[in-house]
């Protein structure tokens, strides 16, 4: 028992003696921002001591490097509606989104025609007919279709023919001025081709009597004497 008491004690003090030390570094380094960077590395030394003195040292080094991009989040435009409201206006919204900044916006717009319809409806409900139409003839696609209807628009109190007197002396307060004023020069040039193709067609027509009396003309210089 005391021979196998020292055997055992012995080889624990050898165990003991042939220990292995080791020491670890590890070092990591987070930064944060608009986009994040993970740094980080392990570093492990193993020395190893034996009975007789020497050592033996083992390092192994290991280095991460993370970096990791996100998109911020999306600019919302601002939403307009329109829809069960008595009103005369549109919208339109926009937004634009990069990754350092995001900008959106929006704007209403006023409908023009469609005040006037409103209004010309509310002079019509209030039995005041002829300036309801004086309204609408504001546009210039219902001042046309009046004229062309033979119905002029009511100007400075006259309507129908007086009306036209007065349209047809002060023109360039047409509503359409800029098309009339374009369709009346189509309309010169469209006479003056008309005057010339007549022109010519008399000529080819005074040509061929003028050839006609030369022939009869002939026939009777060069008819025989009985």
């Amino acid at each position: 028992m005391k021979i196998s008491a020292y055997i055992f004690l012995g080889v624990l003090w050898l165990a003991l003696i042939s220990t292995t030390l080791a020491q670890a570094d590890t070092t990591q380094t987070n930064t944060s921002g608009s986009n994040t960077n993970i740094d980080g590395g392990y570093e492990s030394t193993t020395t190893t001591t034996y009975e007789s003195g020497s050592e033996s040292t083992s390092t192994t080094t290991n280095t991460t490097n993370s970096d990791i991009k996100s998109s911020p989040p999306t600019a919302a435009a601002p939403s307009f509606s329109a829809q069960s409201q008595d009103v005369c206006a549109t919208g339109a919204s926009a937004g634009v989104q990069t990754f350092g900044l995001g900008i959106s916006g929006g704007k209403t717009f006023r409908d023009l025609n469609c005040e006037r319809i409103k209004l010309a409806k509310v002079l019509n409900d209030f039995g005041m007919k002829v300036a309801s139409i004086a309204l609408l003839c504001q546009d210039e696609r219902v001042f046309e279709a009046m004229i062309n209807a033979g119905t002029p628009c009511p100007i400075d109190g006259k309507i129908g023919d007086a009306a036209l007197v007065i349209w047809q002396k002060y023109d360039h307060e047409r509503p359409d001025f800029k098309t009339y004023v374009k369709r009346m020069d189509e309309r010169k040039k469209a006479d003056k081709l008309e005057q010339i193709a007549m022109t010519k067609e008399f000529e080819r027509i005074e040509k061929e009597k003028e050839k006609e009396e030369s022939k009869k003309k002939k026939n009777i210089d060069w008819k025989p004497t009985k």
